[in-house]
């Protein structure tokens, strides 16, 4: 068994007519097809293409013969996208059983030639016999080598340019940060703090990242196209790149490079937005949000008929396997951003669906008026989201939260009180490293209350509050107690008090 190998696994042999006739070799070839229960898809006069059935080796393979001069070639190629690169020897099995079944039905239609070739002749005058030019793989068949893969070409405009730019994007930031923190803030020592430079080096590397949600209200929108563009290790963009010139093959011809484009950029928008919503402090970076989006695109125009019907089946329950595929592994995986490949996925299906479906009156819907409604219906989500979408004062309250603990550091001070020191002097130091640091952090917390926090910053911010009164409490008890010249140093109940202070700071310090 041979094993193919490439980015479009495919066996294809050059066979030799001699004196059989084209029509007759055609004719043997349409009915080995039907008796190895592949489904036929096309034929016509230069040629047939079929699809295999669906296997655990791959989704489903094209098999195609055209004729060529004296020639017939014969071609297996696999549909959808194959991991590890290559076919697991399926495409050599079609042949094979392809050139058995044949050599079985030429020797059983040699005295029915008349009556096959008449049917032959009656069945191909009705077929379109530039059907191969459109065919599902057809641009495909155009890569040559895979240095076509990243050269433009008819069908085939706008995919190899964005796969140039996601390249280029990458290496270049890479080449710039090795230059940057490597030589000059490193080897000539203009930064000398590890954690400073760790900062740096993060904030450099993802400098087209969708960093955090506050930076679109900021006014950085522009961060929602930049982020598609952004990856980050050399895996993440092969495997993004790879997926997207599968799909550039198969249906940036079907949509032109117009719409394709509007999918591909929009849908990744989407995708950042609900990114955003469900991860408003994490980076976001990655080509997979509109990848995703033209993975929704491709079964929006599967469901809207735009493929044969027999190459609809196989491209269809190929698509769906890989889908399902990302989103589980989105779903179970680490460091994996699902809500981006669910929203581009969502967005890019609609997006195709509107460009693609064909209404029942006569008069088909004009480009622009597909372009407005799929404009509007994104404006609208975008104003949605941005209207609706949470907006989490984080910052504001990481500078509440230290401006607070600075002030609970006073504390340390009145608890070491010495018993012998005067009573003027522990009141006054109550007071100063008390009393008005509580007070402010009373004023503090109501600052807290004020602001909208995820979830986690308002259970930090529930213990601010608690700490804040309790604190406050405890330190008016020590002022009385030494006031009132109680016989201990301080009552109960302000023990009791400093003992939930010390309780709550304790937790704090284990939970962070």
């Amino acid at each position: 068994m041979s094993i193919s190998w490439g980015y479009s696994p495919k066996i294809e042999k050059f066979i030799p007519l001699g004196d059989f006739a084209a029509d007759k070799y055609l004719i043997v070839a349409q009915q080995a097809i039907e008796n190895l229960g592949w489904k036929l898809s096309h034929i016509s006069q230069t040629g047939l293409i079929a699809y295999t059935s669906i296997s655990f080796q791959s989704y489903s393979e094209e098999i195609s013969i055209r004729i060529h001069n004296n020639f017939a070639v014969i071609k297996s190629e696999c549909v959808g996208i194959q991991m590890l690169f290559n076919d697991y020897g399926k495409n050599d099995q079609n042949l094979e059983k392809f050139f058995h079944e044949f050599e079985y039905v030429e020797f059983h239609l040699k005295d029915v030639w008349d009556d096959r070739l008449a049917k032959f002749h009656s069945l191909i005058n009705k077929q379109d016999d530039h059907y191969f030019e459109k065919a599902p793989l057809a641009t495909k068949n155009k890569i040559k080598n895979v240095l076509y893969l990243f050269f433009p070409q008819k069908g085939y405009t706008v995919t190899p340019i964005l796969v140039l730019v996601n390249i280029i994007c990458f290496f270049a930031i890479s080449v710039l940060y090795v230059i940057y923190f490597r030589y000059l803030l490193i080897t000539q020592g203009r930064i000398t703090d590890s954690y400073t430079l760790s900062l740096k080096a993060k904030a450099f590397k993802n400098i087209l990242s969708l960093d955090y949600r506050n930076t679109i209200f900021n006014g950085q929108l522009w961060r929602l196209m930049s982020y598609q563009f952004s990856h980050g290790s050399i895996s993440h963009l092969l495997f993004n790149m790879y997926a997207l010139i599968y799909l550039g093959l198969m249906i940036e011809n079907k949509l032109g490079w117009k719409k394709f484009i509007f999918i591909y950029l929009l849908s990744g928008v989407c995708g950042g937005l609900v990114s955003l919503w469900f991860h408003p402090d994490q980076f976001i970076l990655g080509a997979s949000g509109p990848i995703m989006g033209l993975f929704g695109a491709f079964l929006a125009l599967l469901i809207n008929k735009t493929f044969e019907k027999k190459a609809t089946q196989a491209l269809l329950i190929s698509t769906v396997i890989v889908s399902v595929f990302v989103l589980i592994n989105g779903a179970f995986g680490k460091r994996v951003d699902n809500a981006a490949h669910i929203g581009g996925f969502i967005s890019g299906f609609a997006f195709c669906y509107l460009f693609s479906f064909k209404p029942t009156h006569e008069d088909a819907l004009k480009d622009w008026a597909r372009y407005a409604v799929n404009f509007v219906v994104f404006a609208l989500f975008f104003s949605a989201v941005l209207t609706f979408i949470p907006r989490y004062q984080t910052e504001d309250f990481k500078a509440l939260n230290e401006k607070f603990n600075s002030n609970m550091d006073y504390l340390n001070a009145i608890t070491r009180l010495k018993i012998d020191l005067p009573k003027d002097s522990k009141l006054k130091s109550i007071k100063e490293d008390g009393i008005i640091p509580m007070e402010r952090n009373l004023q503090i917390i109501k600052q807290m209350d004020a602001l909208v926090l995820k979830s986690e910053d308002s259970k930090q911010r529930d213990k601010k509050v608690r700490l804040g009164k309790i604190s406050y409490r405890a330190v008016m008890l020590m002022y009385r107690d030494i006031k009132g010249d109680s016989t201990y140093r301080y009552s109960k109940e302000t023990s009791k008090a400093l003992g939930s202070v010390f309780r709550i700071l304790y937790d704090r310090e284990e939970t962070k």
